[in-house]
């Protein structure tokens, strides 16, 4: 028996790699990511026994939450990370949240790969929750390369409808 086709791609039999992969802040793609965490939900379990059958506990979905994202990028002059993270709380002036602009939804893209968009994800509502501004130095380390880091949380996630990703 052969091997069951993908269908949204009939020719594909691999799955898609993790080293292709695309962040969309503000629509502008992020330069210099290195790493990306899992997209991840977890809904709660609520048990409960029924008054006539005390022998079988029963099990419900609870409330649904969102696990945050984590993006790793390459220590650049890029500020993209730095401004996001100052709109939820700016050191300067009395250090409150800017309720303007601190909520996007950003996408995250997985490439196929000839770096066309073939998997894509929307994250709602979603702001900078931790903040990694410079990586830890080690001037024995002659071969590493500076992290900045951000967290996200954010309020769920849907797939986006793409077209059919051409692939040769």
């Amino acid at each position: 028996m052969a091997a069951p086709t993908f269908p949204a791609n009939a020719h594909r039999f691999d799955p898609y790699r993790t080293f292709k992969f695309r962040v969309l802040i503000d629509s502008q793609p992020v330069a210099g990511l290195k790493k990306m965490g899992a997209l991840k939900r977890k809904t709660e379990i609520v048990k409960w026994r029924a008054a006539g059958d005390p022998s079988h506990e029963r099990q419900l979905p609870g409330g649904t939450s969102y696990e945050p994202v984590t993006l790793e990028q390459g220590l650049t002059h890029d500020p993209v990370f730095e401004t996001w993270a100052n709109t939820v709380n700016n050191i300067e002036g009395d250090g409150g949240t800017s309720l303007v602009n601190y909520r996007k939804n950003i996408t995250l893209m997985a490439l196929n790969l000839q770096g066309q968009p073939a998997i894509s994800y929307t994250l709602k509502r979603c702001w900078v929750s931790e903040y990694q501004a410079m990586p830890e130095f080690d001037s024995t380390a002659m071969n590493a390369i500076g992290i900045q880091t951000i967290t996200i949380a954010h309020e769920g996630f849907i797939r986006d409808d793409l077209a059919e990703p051409v692939e040769t």
